[in-house]
């Protein structure tokens, strides 16, 4: 199953690579959307005219995110901040610019097409303190306690196994690191039957997780000073075009819908005191530069 889904994924981002790549904005969940099957709500406006003026236009056309993790993240100069599924590198550009020339901006992505497109929007920004690695965000291919800021955008949702991304986002780290990640999740439950109707719209939110089983997560990987702030709810009227159109009563699923999707900006703590050996539930593994 979890092969299946890497695949499904590795193989989306890489066609959506290749449009921009040929000069075809790709900013949707999915990467060849048809005509009004856009998720405009959750990928559209998220970045400001002077942030997207400073960067090279593919770089842009590739957002494929839920948020602006790097609006909301703390980086200072001299920060080593690692990117989980950087995509076209629109994230890693722009934090390499707030860390400075002393700070470090790792990307790590498992498409290739995704790391062509990112090495050849960072020779055009000219960014030297910035390196793209390839490698699955389920075993990033980093020492441990090596990263000050973990920044992602809409990417682990897309994970089949979400507790070991969040245990190997632990391990690498320092004592004191920042979880700094923009991601899609639901509040409250809902009938499977509901939730597949909506997925069918939000492409993107495919495995979202509730919002108190995210919070547990956290935890159990060995975060703290969690917290969950929404950016975006995504309301029913959002999707009711596109839901029509797919033959399904908009009224009669509002109400378990209405405001239950939603993007938010997740923060937690690496705690200092936290043990440098700590493999964080996955012992005798190490993982190194791809």
């Amino acid at each position: 199953m979890q092969m299946n889904i890497t695949e499904v994924v590795k193989e989306k981002y890489g066609q959506a690579a290749l449009r921009v790549a040929a000069g075809q904005a790709s900013s949707c969940c999915s990467a060849t959307p048809a005509a009004g099957e856009c998720c405009d709500p959750i990928t559209s406006n998220l970045y400001d005219a002077v942030e997207t003026g400073q960067l090279p236009e593919k770089a842009v056309l590739a957002s494929l995110g839920c948020g602006n993790p790097t609006a909301l993240a703390q980086l200072n100069a001299g920060d080593t901040v690692l990117d989980l599924g950087s995509g076209g590198g629109i994230d890693v550009l722009l934090s390499a610019r707030r860390v400075g020339p002393t700070g470090k901006a790792y990307g790590l992505d498992m498409t290739d097409e995704m790391l062509a497109l990112a090495n050849a929007n960072k020779a055009k920004a000219g960014a030297d303190n910035v390196e793209f690695l390839k490698g699955q965000i389920e075993a990033i291919p980093l020492p441990d306690n090596s990263v000050d800021v973990i920044i992602s955008n809409c990417v682990i949702n897309l994970s089949a196994n979400k507790d070991r991304v969040l245990a190997e986002a632990f391990r690498v780290l320092k004592p004191g690191g920042r979880l700094a990640v923009s991601d899609v999740m639901t509040r409250g439950e809902m009938l499977p039957e509901i939730r597949q109707s909506v997925l069918l719209w939000v492409g993107c939110v495919a495995g979202a997780l509730e919002e108190d089983e995210y919070r547990s997560k956290l935890a159990a990987a060995g975060f703290d000073q969690i917290d969950v702030e929404p950016t975006r709810v995504y309301r029913v009227e959002d999707a009711r075009e596109f839901l029509t159109g797919k033959g399904i009563d908009v009224d009669s699923i509002a109400p378990a819908v209405d405001g239950r999707f939603m993007s938010a900006f997740i923060r937690a703590v690496k705690p200092a005191s936290a043990r440098s050996a700590r493999q964080s539930a996955i012992p005798n593994e190490k993982s190194t530069v791809a």
